[in-house]
């Protein structure tokens, strides 16, 4: 059976410009809830129709129940709620899955190409990894990579876009939103939908087995927070040391090691 996993955020939903739009309860999350669940359907029927016969899909944003199980295709299955396990936004990956897919994904924290870039939370100024800004697409990418899971297919802002493109070229990426200062300009929303499950499909048919996400020999994760006592706080966790009075390090020969330090942490 060929399987796929999908990992779903929503602040690279095309059109979205402002938190209150991303929390439930607010005036117009649930738009955005229903536009970030018509591009991941989009990209579940454009694996659907490359042969894909089974895809886990996971929420993975906030309360991690913000999709529409309804608007999916019936191969989907659907991974809601947070597990508690560190790999956190890919749980349920493994290394039976051909390929990985992720929709509405962002800027990392410390880039200006989405108003709501950000790395796991707003707590933390930046994450860097081995000395380079580290956007949760990385961490998951990591993730798929270390249980041997290629990347097929991005979308989301044209930043986070460009980023990928510029570490493993042959992912097919769909920018739908691009940050400009603190607001942004998206496509049409039938428009991303289209082009995702089209870039998808021709993704899926390819050659993405080479898009493996590169896996360093060893991880130094950099942490800079708002709050200093945050920095206090992660230095007692083993392993890690406060360099200053917002910051803190962590070293790792092992990325699942790394994950359990941003698992209490982050």
């Amino acid at each position: 059976m060929k399987k796929f996993y999908l990992s779903a955020d929503i602040e690279g939903t095309c059109g979205i410009v402002c938190w209150d739009e991303t929390e439930a309860g607010e005036r117009r999350y649930e738009y955005f809830a229903r536009q970030m669940s018509r591009e991941v359907a989009a990209a579940c029927e454009g694996l659907i129709a490359a042969g894909a016969e089974d895809i886990l899909v996971r929420d993975a944003h906030d309360s991690a129940r913000n999709i529409n199980p309804e608007l999916l295709p019936e191969q989907a299955r659907i991974f809601r709620n947070w597990e508690k396990h560190p790999f956190s936004m890919m749980s349920g990956i493994d290394g039976s899955f051909a390929g990985a897919v992720f929709t509405g994904y962002h800027s990392a924290a410390g880039m200006d190409t989405n108003p709501l870039s950000h790395t796991m939370n707003t707590k933390n100024v930046y994450v860097k990894l081995n000395g380079k800004l580290c956007p949760e697409l990385m961490i998951n990418c990591l993730t798929a990579s270390y249980v041997g899971v290629p990347v097929v297919a991005v979308t989301g802002d044209r930043g986070l876009c460009e980023w990928i493109s510029g570490i493993l070229p042959g992912v097919a990426t769909v920018p739908v939103i691009e940050g400009v200062g603190g607001g942004s300009v998206s496509i049409h929303p039938n428009l991303a939908v289209k082009r995702i499950r089209s870039a998808v499909e021709e993704a899926a048919k390819g050659d993405y087995q080479k898009n493996l996400f590169p896996m360093p020999e060893r991880f130094e994760l950099e942490v800079r927070w708002k709050e200093h006592s945050r920095a206090r706080s992660a230095s007692f966790y083993p392993g890690c040391r406060q360099i200053g009075p917002y910051t803190a390090v962590y070293e790792a020969g092992d990325w699942m090691d790394v994950l359990k330090f941003m698992h209490w942490v982050l």
